[in-house]
């Protein structure tokens, strides 16, 4: 086949899969892996498709928040990483609160011996990951999920009554996701999650940013929090040059 039909070829198993490696277009193909690259380069700056690492997916302007399904197998190793160094600050007897996203549901994934843990979140994928190491023993306490209205593309809850509700609480840690991060705040989609995760840190002592690379530099629609609000950030990255304005922590994966 040509340029143009093998292009179409690419775009129609993009949206077939949902992500599809260099490798995996090569091998279907019967063409080079630098000739996919070059594909998906073109394909790229006309928005048919979104390059990630290795890979392509569905085309996501930044505008625009993926499905949570899709955004699930961007960055997946970084997000499993940065959770890991994120569970490691849950101590026991600690009140958490944990907002939505693709990289805090994996928190509950690596808990372990911890007594007295009680998590609130706003996540039906992050409550789901506390259930099960509570099942599994790995942690002892409560999940208390935030009533309100549920966002199916984003396996969250989010509204007037969450927020209400939310402000009942103190808490000692914060773990926040974001869409976008650069020196002076932190940024996300949705206007009324991002409010969820505004005053999950305003009921906090500590705010502890998890953050892939993707993400830095990048400027979504809603801003979350300054970041003289934030004590920590966790990312697969180092600390952009001049950024520790504020004095945060940040730690490297």
């Amino acid at each position: 086949m040509n340029k143009d039909q093998r292009q179409e070829t690419i775009k129609d198993l993009v949206k077939e899969t949902g992500k599809i490696s260099v490798n995996d277009l090569a091998n279907r193909l019967a063409v080079t892996p630098e000739t996919i690259r070059r594909d998906l380069d073109e394909l790229e700056q006309v928005n048919e498709i979104t390059r990630i690492h290795g890979a392509a997916i569905p085309y996501s302007p930044s505008e625009v928040e993926m499905a949570f399904n899709k955004k699930m197998v961007v960055n997946q190793q970084a997000k499993k990483d940065i959770a890991r160094q994120a569970a490691m600050m849950i101590k026991s007897g600690d009140t958490v609160a944990v907002d939505i996203g693709t990289t805090t549901m994996h928190i509950g994934n690596y808990v372990d011996r911890l007594t007295g843990v009680t998590v609130i979140t706003n996540s039906l994928a992050a409550a789901q990951t506390f259930n099960n190491a509570i099942e599994e023993g790995r942690m002892a306490g409560q999940v208390i999920v935030l009533p309100g209205v549920t966002n199916p593309m984003q396996a969250s809850i989010k509204g007037s009554y969450t927020i209400n509700f939310l402000k009942k609480f103190h808490f000692d840690k914060t773990f926040i996701s974001c869409g976008g991060l650069l020196e002076q705040a932190v940024y996300d989609f949705d206007m009324e999650e991002s409010l969820v995760s505004s005053t999950m840190i305003e009921c906090s002592d500590e705010a502890i940013l998890l953050v892939d690379k993707s993400k830095l530099h990048q400027r979504t629609l809603f801003e979350v929090a300054g970041m003289n609000q934030v004590n920590a950030v966790i990312c697969d990255a180092d600390c952009p040059d001049g950024w520790r304005t504020y004095g945060y922590s940040w730690y490297r994966v």
